[in-house]
């Protein structure tokens, strides 16, 4: 099937994803679910190309299953954390909810339609590699997939840190300085960062792959400028004050082994 024609049916299917997760927020007035869902989205897209994209089968085999394998990883560490708290919405989306009102369902609706549009425009490897018919894996492909396997148990790391720390009622209000999150604030955007690198090095073989560089930029600008360090330390900030301010002159804002440097030129 035509590259096109599978762009238009995943959007359509993240959409209406999308669409039924809103409806679902609305009435449980938690918006926090979206990101369970966007996690979710992936896989779904990795399964529709598995079936419909007419690439090499090996290839189509290796990264939808590092698709899949990702995405559910990441849905299930999303899931047990915003599901398992259904009855009290994560700040970020309590602070859009304030800046929103009176409209913020309305303005909800579209985020969670732009969240799906997203979806696919970060899945351009996927559709790039899921199409590449040449029948030879190439070293920087491998390559790229051993950078996936580090990003996954990097970022698998950090969440069970993270989540372990918080499971302990002493640690309420405290900010997690347990293992990878000693030395960066932030060490499962890195890793999730890391894995888009993958995914766009595994590309790069693909006829016109060097567009997928697009996904590792778009994340790094999220993770930076929008969705993720900035709203999430504006969050512990609110939450915690004093404490994470100090924490964030003790470590380095992403990579984990930046930390004795940052504090060498301090």
């Amino acid at each position: 099937m035509a590259t096109p024609y599978l762009i238009l049916i995943c959007l359509v299917a993240c959409c209406l994803v999308m669409a039924l997760v809103w409806c679902w927020a609305v009435k449980i007035n938690n918006a926090g679910v979206v990101d369970v869902f966007w996690a979710l989205n992936f896989p779904l897209i990795a399964i529709l190309l598995f079936f419909l994209a007419d690439g090499l089968e090996l290839r189509k085999q290796l990264i939808c299953s590092m698709v899949v394998i990702a995405g559910l990883r990441l849905g299930a560490h999303l899931w047990q954390r915003v599901i398992g708290h259904l009855q009290v919405e994560e700040g970020r989306y309590q602070q859009l909810r304030k800046e929103w009102a009176p409209h913020e369902n309305k303005k909800f609706f579209w985020f969670f339609q732009f969240q799906a549009f997203s979806n696919v425009i970060l899945a351009i490897p996927f559709f790039l590699i899921a199409g590449n018919k040449d029948t030879h894996i190439h070293t920087l492909e491998y390559f790229g997939i051993g950078l996936w396997v580090i990003a996954v148990l990097g970022e698998s790391i950090a969440d069970m840190q993270l989540s372990q720390f918080k499971k302990d009622a002493c640690n309420r209000g405290k900010v997690c300085q347990l293992g990878l999150w000693n030395y960066s604030r932030h060490p499962n955007y890195f890793f999730q960062l890391l894995l888009w690198v993958a995914y766009f090095l595994f590309a790069l073989y693909a006829p016109w792959g060097w567009i997928a560089i697009s996904s590792p930029v778009i994340i790094g600008y999220l993770l930076f400028k929008v969705t993720g360090i900035p709203a999430t330390e504006e969050q512990a900030l609110r939450s915690k004050g004093e404490l994470y301010r100090q924490y964030q002159q003790s470590t380095s804002v992403f990579v984990p082994w930046f930390k004795k440097q940052v504090s060498t030129l301090k």
